[in-house]
């Protein structure tokens, strides 16, 4: 792309000349050959069609795992300034707070030894995966929807959570039946697609001093998990979608693309759309948390419940949110969509335990490579509103994978390197080969070359529970 030019040594920009509609630059954090792999696909154009909303400021930014989403890229992000900038659902996704969680066992992987299969089985059986499983209408899901987990999780946990699991706001009046219906007997389910329970370990250790405030040392087994507000959240997206587009010339806003469907985020369709997102980010953290509590239960069932109790949890961090914060005294909508929040040491935003390093981020590989723990770093508030990539980003579709390789043949291929696997599809493990995702250690290495963040330790997979 001839517009392109170089800010530094990961930092590339379109500058808001490039095209007539552009209100700010869009900016891509890249090394030379990621830069290549996301010029192949359409996420440059979408990233300058963001630089297109209303109220949008600063740059939009692509994060080095960007790849072609649904209006904004995943792995975009951007900020628009209150009360007159909009707020669109396709900025935040589908998939809204999809999110990761990191628990840490009190043992080794030397200590856990052939104990492995039996887990990954027992975290198998006691987690529902695929595509539409449920565990049974939730009760309470009002409250839920309002309030996460606080009512469900032990102290600890909530106090690692990004916003102790709740965004304020949260109405579950704004969320139609129809998602209720979707996603109401959904809460402790992971999914499909690229949804996942991974069991680790930590294979190598960056920064001492942040891994022992983290909780984590050489060889620790650690337990993943990769999950959203499955269909209660998709219903959500799509129902403020249509209701965006059909009051965008009221407003009069143009885009370039329908999918970037918007509103003035003080609108009445603005709030209501962030206070049905915040519900569905609530419910979310609450899906993340019963499935958390499910991984301890195996976790007793096989280790003892000694094992279990001492299962702490790093963090949980959420992908798909747009949250209201302050950048240079001004109120900002931050849309993180497949980008993740990376605050610096001293942040207010961080738990008190972590405050002295910075917030913990985790970066999933995808089932065979590694996967990183980060900290946030000084220049993600300087550079990119406080965020960082999400994960190794997608570098074929997934028909594309398919084509790669067969679920039986990847099967094998990870079984062969000491990785157990359960998942009942074939096809849906293909879909989410290694090969289908770019470089997790090149995407890492760009953010922290970039100072968005920085790396704590690198883990690496034991086995694998998938939809």
């Amino acid at each position: 792309m001839s517009e392109l030019r170089q800010l530094s040594e990961v930092l590339w920009e379109i500058p808001a000349t490039a095209r007539s509609d552009m209100r700010v630059p869009a900016r891509v954090f890249a090394d030379r050959d990621l830069l290549a792999a996301i010029e192949r696909d359409g996420s440059l154009d979408q990233i300058q069609n963001v630089a297109t909303l209303p109220g949008v400021t600063g740059a939009a930014l692509a994060m080095p795992d960007v790849h072609q989403g649904y209006g904004f890229p995943v792995g975009g992000v951007a900020a628009t300034e209150l009360p007159d900038g909009v707020v669109s659902p396709g900025g935040v996704g589908y998939d809204i707070n999809c999110g990761v969680r990191l628990l840490a066992l009190p043992l080794t992987a030397t200590e856990l030894g052939a104990r492995r299969e039996p887990l990954v089985h027992e975290l198998s059986r006691s987690i529902p995966a695929g595509a539409g499983k449920t565990k049974g209408r939730t009760a309470g899901l009002d409250e839920i929807l309002e309030h996460g987990p606080a009512q469900r999780a032990p102290e600890g946990d909530l106090e690692r959570t990004e916003s102790r699991g709740c965004l304020p706001g949260a109405d579950p009046a704004a969320v139609s039946e129809r998602a209720k219906e979707r996603g109401g007997g959904q809460l402790g389910t992971m999914g499909s697609g690229n949804h996942f329970v991974e069991l680790q370990r930590v294979a190598r250790v960056f920064d001492d001093d942040s891994a022992r405030a983290f909780g984590l040392r050489h060889d620790q087994v650690t337990v993943l998990i990769h999950s959203g507000s499955r269909g209660l959240g998709h219903q959500v997206c799509g129902d403020y979608v249509k209701q965006m587009d059909a009051v965008m010339r009221r407003y009069g806003i143009e885009l370039p693309d329908r999918q970037l469907a918007c509103a003035p985020a003080s609108s009445p369709e603005g709030r209501a759309y962030l206070a049905a997102m915040a519900a569905a980010a609530n419910f979310a953290w609450a899906n993340r948390q019963a499935i958390a509590d499910s991984a301890r239960n195996a976790v007793s069932r096989v280790l003892g419940r000694q094992s279990a109790e001492g299962a702490h949890q790093v963090y949980d961090v959420a992908h798909n949110v747009a949250k209201v914060e302050r950048y240079d005294g001004r109120a900002l909508l931050v849309h993180r969509k497949g980008a993740t929040r990376a605050f610096p040491a001293g942040s207010n935003e961080i738990p008190q335990t972590y405050r002295r390093v910075g917030q913990p981020v985790f970066i999933p590989g995808s089932m065979g490579t590694s996967s990183f723990v980060l900290a946030g770093a000084p220049g993600s508030m300087e550079l990119s509103f406080g965020s960082t990539c999400h994960g190794a980003g997608r570098r074929l579709s997934r028909t594309g994978a398919r084509k790669e390789v067969s679920g039986a043949d990847l099967r094998r291929e990870l079984e062969a390197q000491g990785i157990v696997v359960r998942s009942p599809s074939n096809k849906g493990l293909a879909e989410e080969a290694p090969l289908a995702y770019k470089d997790v250690e090149r995407v890492v290495d760009v953010v922290e070359r970039a100072g968005l963040s920085r790396r704590v330790a690198q883990l690496t997979p034991l086995g694998v529970v998938k939809g």
